[in-house]
């Protein structure tokens, strides 16, 4: 209490307040609550205060979160820790992208409370670093996002290894299809809570659709990136988050690009640029529209419109969070009125349509648009790489990473599904929404840009369509 307190938590929020007596009386809880809803201290609280008095041992962790992207794992990891620490015990993230030597080293010396996502805790299981059978206490958080990148086998993997008579908790968006049945495999008379429905019904957000011309477009993102304020723009591809972020930069606004075919230091540090102010302009694809927290972002822009209402649900849930007011425009052109107001119309938004043009009042009314600086914006320069040598082959990579394509050979060779390591090289098997799963589970690598490869055919993908 007194170091939720010195956070300036002193009021549970209503998802808080509904699950945490069930969960502290060891019941298996769902929560389902929009995104901003506080989900991280529902779950966050209930396993702290069940682990506090006891003590991992070497390799086993006591209590697990599976959280479906690096992003969001640093990010309960920074919550968590603090209160973690009051009660004296070790909290720790294990996730792609990052050393795998000090997460080893970390889970020998015992961690209590462990948050991961499934490819790096893959990894760690068949290289015999993490033994999870004394897990008592596990939550999945996101697991519709789970299902939909493809991380259900490993997940289910995962719990095989788990005590079988623990607790369990799992928050999500949605509680049907694939995630049901992760329900009925592995929770024992769950009591459900549902605090909100599944549509934009944040009172303290407008939405927007603004219908440009094809040719007046680029003109029009750049007035509204120059604004004042932090913003977040959604594209569909890597590629287009690229070359988005370096065009803005060459005319005067400072944006930072984040996508997952970044290494994790870059990612980790764009991001941290976004929360610190520096960079107030975020071009990033779909990675970037679930569980990222970031204080007053007051606007958001889907430079690309999403296919999918719940893709434009978590998208626009990067602002107006935790009681905060926000703005969220789409811009369209006028082939996509008819399928952006299908998709509008069933997330459950009831947007103002309005036609603009660059330097328009009414586009200046909602967004705060002004005339970029046209000043080049300089890259930050990333910091020197490390300079520790590389041990023999067979070992590990001076960064952490496996060294080889084919991964280890020793462990449990069915765990995982065979996935081949890829640590290190921007393919972590932890696979963000821009890698595709195939069929069996098995990682498939990197999907292209949409607009490179048809798709007909082909299992449709959370970050393009479904």
């Amino acid at each position: 209490m007194n170091a939720l307190s010195q956070a300036g938590i002193r009021e549970p929020f209503p998802i808080q307040a509904a699950t945490l007596p069930d969960a502290l009386a060891g019941k298996d809880v769902l929560g389902r609550a929009q995104t901003g809803s506080g989900k991280t201290l529902a779950f966050g609280l209930a396993l702290l205060a069940q682990l506090d008095g006891g003590r991992a041992k070497p390799k086993r962790p006591r209590a697990l979160i599976l959280v479906p992207t690096r992003e969001l794992a640093m990010q309960v990891s920074d919550v968590l820790s603090p209160l973690a620490r009051a009660l004296g015990l070790w909290c720790r993230a294990a996730v792609g992208g990052m050393s795998f030597v000090k997460q080893a080293e970390a889970l020998r010396r015992g961690v209590d409370l462990l948050i991961a996502t499934p490819g790096r805790l893959s990894d760690h299981v068949r290289q015999g670093t993490a033994i999870l059978h004394d897990i008592q206490y596990t939550a999945i958080d996101e697991a519709d996002q789970m299902a939909d990148m493809g991380f259900l086998p490993q997940v289910r993997e995962i719990m095989d290894l788990t005590d079988p008579t623990g607790q369990r908790l799992l928050f999500s968006a949605t509680l049907d299809g694939d995630v049901d049945q992760l329900i009925r495999q592995y929770m024992k008379d769950p009591v459900t809570h549902s605090v909100a429905p599944a549509t934009a019904s944040v009172t303290t957000m407008d939405h927007h659709v603004l219908l440009v011309s094809r040719e007046d477009k680029p003109a029009v993102i750049a007035e509204v990136a120059a604004r004042e304020g932090r913003t977040i723009m959604f594209v569909r591809t890597k590629h287009h988050v690229d070359r988005l972020a370096t065009r803005l930069r060459s005319i005067g606004v400072n944006a930072g690009a984040l996508h997952g075919g970044k290494a994790q230091g870059a990612r980790t540090r764009v991001l941290a640029e976004f929360k610190d102010g520096h960079t107030p302009v975020l071009v990033a694809t779909d990675v970037a529209a679930r569980g990222i927290h970031v204080d007053d972002v007051s606007l958001v822009v889907h430079v690309d419109p999403p296919a999918d209402p719940k893709d434009y649900l978590h998208r626009a849930g990067r602002t107006a969070r935790a009681g905060q007011s926000g703005t969220v425009i789409t811009l369209i052109t006028h082939d996509q009125r008819h399928s952006v107001r299908r998709m509008t119309d069933r997330a459950g938004v009831r947007a103002h349509n309005v036609r603009v043009r660059p330097g328009d009042a009414e586009l200046v009314r909602i967004t705060g648009a002004r005339v970029p600086s046209g000043e080049p914006v300089p890259e930050r320069p990333a910091p020197a790489p490390s300079t520790r040598p590389k041990r023999a082959a067979g070992g590990f990579k001076g960064s952490g990473g496996f060294k080889g394509s084919g991964g280890f050979k020793g462990g449990n060779r069915k765990f995982g599904g065979g996935h081949r390591s890829a640590e290190g090289t921007g393919r972590d098997r932890d696979r963000d929404r821009e890698h595709r799963p195939s069929a069996d589970g098995k990682f498939a690598g990197p999907k292209r840009d949409r607009d490179h490869r048809p798709t007909r055919n082909k299992r449709p993908h959370h970050e393009h369509t479904r």
